[in-house]
């Protein structure tokens, strides 16, 4: 192997060859404790250390850098403290996620790293939003992520790298080609010679660099860097290595041919280097033997505190309460100044205020600038907010998630509108495994609001019409806001933006344009969790949200008789359960109905909550009612079928002659 020298002095010569022998300890010692069981898995990045040192190296202390779980070298480049890191292979409370989450799947703000999630693709998206952020505060930062050749294989990989160029973004790209994605190789992964020749396609600079040469790797990576933060532009890199040892320590290296595994051991990046700094007299024997003897005893000293550190324990409370970031909402009552507005209007007013109040939050969402979005809700946001910050995205849900929570990661807020609920099935991985867990695992929030156009009712058929809040009322870490009247839009959206955790808030289209209402002109806040009780009554309780709100309100005015109290949810996470054990308390009989198809949806739970709850009050079974068990029909005549609002009626009535 050939090491060129250059400009860099015997201090930074010696720096990479600590920084690299550092990681290599620490995982020579963890292999010995993984076969004595202390600890419970391991990824091995042995012979892959040039390059987690390398990058780690080249970039400022300041830049945010997103490794992956063989990239041990960028903890350590970044003086992350072994105890903690310790601790956090062994789930011990001074590691990282207390004890939720393992090995690398953490991040650390202080040492400005944000870890992986085992569902790889999200990171690179995540990297997008990040340096996002540092483009639009004119900072001069590059972020680089870290991904295998196997990714490269994920849809995410690919809405990353064009997002990234048609934005521009200042992100590095390091590809790690490492022989294998687990047992399988390059050769049943992609069908080019090159995975930096994929870069061309997105009009993206590549580069190539032989990743066991620790000074390639720094030097290269660096002079991109500098170029990089005068010129901000995305650049992949390839680095050309390969992974020693197996995909994780049980599954071995049997399915590697030996001539190939010997082939990679003399490229081993530590021994050449060390080899060569010995032959430049730039290290002696003594020097690397007293360096082992320090590295030694500090991973054993390490090691001591976290093995000496109790069990984690922790309580009901403390884990249900690390599920979301605290929030205190800022209660900014209405003025007495309203007009009559459509519930579009009032979501756009909202956003509008919503800019206005918080100047770093984005919105982001297919062709949501100049046009408006298809919904017009963001017509005129960009002469007044700027493209900056009012942005088209290409046609890639999951990237722009991704994007929204690299945006939270550095102090920004995003608002992500999909242009219809269904499509949020593309983005459904960074939803429901980024955002959602994100707090939970190592605290950090993730301040993004998801924008979900839904419903039937307008002849949008089975890809348009879908009201699908039940897939996300089940994932903790979420909050779901489903408005039924244009007031009630607005003063929550607006919160649900100053909530620094993930919400979705569900626009029934059907409401559009048909409601209209008195909503008040000025800024305002409506609390999240709280129901609103819309008639008042002693015979039966009426549980709806959104359209159901106002069939269940058109059926009320067709039979007067029926002495109902109105319950409209508003939020369906936080649920208010105790505005409706109250009412079904005081009524003995809930009728619940909802735009869903009824099988796992959220009036089963009500349903499920009110019988454990308050079973000794009901006078009567608890109804649901619910759209057919089918996807939702285009034609007319399917749909009314289909749609709920006619059987409501009939259960209604059935239930008050029970």
């Amino acid at each position: 192997m050939r090491y060129h020298i250059g400009d860099f002095d015997n201090e930074v010569l010696i720096q990479l060859y600590e920084r690299m022998l550092k990681p290599r300890m620490i995982e020579e010692k963890m292999l010995i404790l993984l076969r004595q069981g202390k600890i419970s898995k391991w990824f091995s990045g042995i012979g892959q250390e040039a390059i987690s040192v390398g990058v780690a190296s080249a970039l400022k202390n300041e830049e945010y850098i997103l490794p992956m779980h063989r990239n041990l070298g960028v903890f350590t480049t970044r003086n992350v403290p072994l105890n903690r890191l310790f601790a956090q292979w062994q789930g011990k409370a001074s590691g990282f996620t207390k004890g939720r989450d393992r090995s690398f799947h953490f991040g650390s703000q202080e040492h400005k790293i944000v870890g992986m999630i085992s569902h790889l693709g999200p990171q690179l998206g995540v990297a997008d939003g990040i340096a996002l952020a540092d483009s639009l505060r004119r900072k001069k930062r590059v972020t680089a992520v870290f991904t295998g050749e196997g990714a490269t294989s994920e849809g995410d990989f690919h809405e990353a790298l064009n997002v990234a160029s048609v934005w521009n973004l200042p992100v590095l790209f390091c590809i790690e080609n490492n022989g294998y994605g687990l047992s399988t190789p390059t050769n049943e992964q992609y069908n080019c010679e090159h995975l930096a020749d994929r870069a061309k396609g997105y009009g993206m600079e590549c580069r190539i660099i032989e990743g066991n040469n620790i000074l390639e790797v720094y030097s290269k990576v660096s002079e991109l860097c500098k170029a990089i933060r005068k010129r901000p532009r995305p650049v992949f890199l390839e680095f050309k290595t390969f992974r020693m040892r197996g995909h994780e320590e049980a599954s071995g290296t049997k399915y590697v041919p030996e001539k190939l595994m010997a082939k990679w051991a003399k490229k081993d990046p530590i021994s050449n280097y060390e080899t060569f700094l010995l032959e430049k007299k730039v290290l002696t024997s003594a020097y690397i033997e007293n360096l082992k003897a320090e590295i030694t005893e500090e991973i054993n000293s390490n090691l001591e505190l976290a093995f000496n550190e109790e069990p984690i324990s922790s309580t009901l409370s403390n884990e249900i309460g690390d599920v979301y970031q605290s929030f205190e909402n800022e209660i900014v009552k209405p003025s007495e100044n309203t007009s009559n507005i459509r519930f579009v209007d009032a979501i756009s007013n909202g956003l509008r205020q919503s800019m206005e109040r918080h100047n770093e939050l984005i919105i982001m969402g297919q062709d949501v600038a100049e046009y408006g979005g298809v919904f017009k809700i963001t017509e005129g946001f960009t002469k007044e907010f700027g493209r900056s910050r009012v942005r088209n995205t290409p046609i890639c849900e999951s990237a722009i998630v991704s994007a929204a929570m690299g945006l939270s990661i550095n102090g920004m807020k995003a608002v992500v509108e999909m242009q219809f609920a269904d499509f949020v099935t593309s983005g459904f991985n960074p939803v429901v495994n980024y955002l959602a867990k994100v707090h939970y695992r190592w605290g950090q929030n993730a301040d993004v609001v998801v924008r979900m156009p839904c419903g039937g009712g307008v002849g949008a058929g089975p890809f348009h019409s879908q009201t699908n809040e039940a897939w996300f009322t089940k994932t903790p870490g979420l909050k779901v806001v489903y408005p039924a009247f244009p007031k009630d839009a607005k003063g929550l959206l607006i919160t649900s933006i100053n909530d620094p955790n993930p919400v979705l808030f569900f626009e029934h289209k059907g409401l559009y344009r048909s409601v209209y209402g008195d909503v008040p002109d000025d800024y305002y806040t409506l609390p999240l969790g709280k129901a609103s009780i819309l008639r008042t009554g002693n015979a039966v309780s009426i549980v709806s949200y959104g359209a159901g709100v106002h069939w269940a309100l058109e059926t009320l005015e067709k039979h007067p008789e029926i002495d109902a109290e109105l319950i409209d949810l508003r939020t369906l996470q936080p649920l208010d359960v105790d505005t409706i054990y109250e009412s079904v308390k005081k009524t003995g009989r809930l009728i619940i109905l909802q735009e869903d198809s009824l099988f796992g949806g959220i009036a089963s739970d009500i349903s499920a909550l009110v019988m454990e709850n308050c079973f000794e009050y009901l006078d009567a079974p608890v109804k649901r009612v619910a759209s057919l068990e089918t996807p939702i029909p285009f034609a007319a005549n399917l749909e009314a079928d289909y749609l709920p609002k006619k059987r409501f009626e009939e259960n209604l009535l059935e239930l008050m002659a029970y």
